[in-house]
């Protein structure tokens, strides 16, 4: 691990140090996996001592490993360090929902982006309606034009930039500006970009949270979300999480933490990738647009120029009217593009979305079907192929 003092370090470095210290495990270069439920206490003083800083300490291990605590140390120094904490999570939708939790209470407000994640709208419509909670769906373009939406008993704002289905890039320091005017935290979904791609804290977000299943592993073979707070909310969600029980595997945390590792050069590639083949799909005329923040005409892209040093792997696209059966042609056969929900891991995926059945506040018009893409790791003309023989399925189905 490298020592504390001397210049801050450039992102590449701090992927290969944070998380680190072999001088406190035998020399070994990776933090090793401890296994463990029950920890044990020699004296009740040692006992009663731990007991008073519970997340601080290994004391249960529900609670944390050190295995997890250096996942932890190692995203909130990745995310700009000064005394943020960091809390794995069994799932992102477990990060998602146990720090929402942690801010709203019965009879409070909660803001939520239209664009949101899915499972995120379940919990609030489902779980927290139950309970007395009231959410707002608001168009995630409104900008400093939020503060219309704010009452005396909202408690917190959920952003996401991009939206990870229609990719708008919400305006973040306009919401957060109007959000603490009126003491409201802002919670933000930051796993397309990664803390590399956007620093959530220097635009005034309060928690930054990642589906760390998704870029942070790398390699789509374990669950993990993880939580990055100030200092002044880190008790308030981390006790959040503990009484969700929403605790990580040890074996997992150590897959995030090797994943950090090859981040910065995974998301060179997979932006590398993506971008060639968004501009080839621009010019195939059976696309009515692409969706990608790194677009003129995609909505938010100044802001994603503004605020964004670069782009992840994920984007979609809105194909010309078509059947579903001509659609559903052009998927079945693909040869590399896999059917599958998630993103972020080294392979590339394709898969049918429909925002019209889950917007709210702005709801979806687009005439013909809405395709979203994650570019893995492969050749990209091999890529371009699989998609050329689609299109041609789709053309012989129409």
């Amino acid at each position: 691990m490298a020592k504390k003092d001397g210049p801050p370090l450039k992102p590449d470095t701090l992927l290969t140090t944070i998380g680190r210290d072999p001088a406190a495990n035998f020399g070994i270069v990776n933090p090793p996996v401890y296994h463990a439920s029950t920890v044990t206490f020699p004296t009740v003083a040692a006992l009663e001592a731990v007991n008073r800083t519970p997340f601080d300490a290994v004391y249960y291990g529900r609670h944390g490993t050190p295995t997890t605590f250096a996942l932890q140390d190692a995203m909130a120094e990745l995310d700009g360090g000064q005394g943020r904490r960091g809390i794995a999570c069994g799932s992102g939708v477990a990060a998602l929902d146990a720090t929402i939790a942690a801010f709203v209470s019965a009879g409070d407000h909660l803001l939520v982006t239209d664009s949101a994640y899915d499972p995120t709208r379940r919990f609030c419509n489902e779980f927290l309606k139950k309970f007395g909670v009231e959410t707002t769906y608001y168009d995630p373009m409104i900008g400093a034009g939020i503060a219309a939406l704010m009452r005396p008993n909202t408690k917190a704002v959920v952003v996401e930039a991009p939206g990870s289905l229609t990719f708008e890039v919400q305006d973040i320091p306009a919401i957060a500006e109007a959000a603490h005017k009126v003491g409201a935290a802002v919670i933000m979904d930051n796993s397309w970009a990664t803390p590399l791609l956007y620093k959530a804290f220097d635009h005034g977000v309060d928690v930054s949270i990642y589906s760390a299943t998704k870029y942070v592993v790398g390699h789509s073979d374990a669950m993990m979300g993880v939580i990055v707070t100030t200092p002044e909310t880190f008790l308030q969600v981390r006790k959040s999480v503990a009484m969700f029980g929403a605790a990580p595997g040890p074996d997992d945390c150590y897959l995030a933490l090797r994943g950090l590792r090859t981040l910065s050069v995974r998301l060179e590639r997979h932006d590398k990738n993506a971008m060639k083949i968004a501009h080839w799909l621009k010019a195939r005329p059976e696309v009515a647009k692409v969706l990608h923040p790194a677009f003129a005409d995609c909505p938010g892209h100044d802001i994603w120029k503004r605020d964004f040093t670069g782009a992840s792997g994920l984007f979609s696209i809105v194909l010309n009217p078509t059947s579903k059966a001509a659609l559903t042609a052009m998927l079945d056969g693909m040869r590399l593009f896999a059917m599958g929900y998630s993103w972020g891991g080294y392979e590339s995926l394709i898969i049918p979305v429909n925002p019209s059945a889950i917007r709210t506040a702005v709801p979806w018009t687009a005439e013909g079907p809405l395709v979203r893409l994650h570019v893995g790791l492969e050749d990209v003309d091999d890529l371009i192929a699989d998609l050329a023989d689609g299109f041609a399925r789709l053309a012989a189905a129409s």
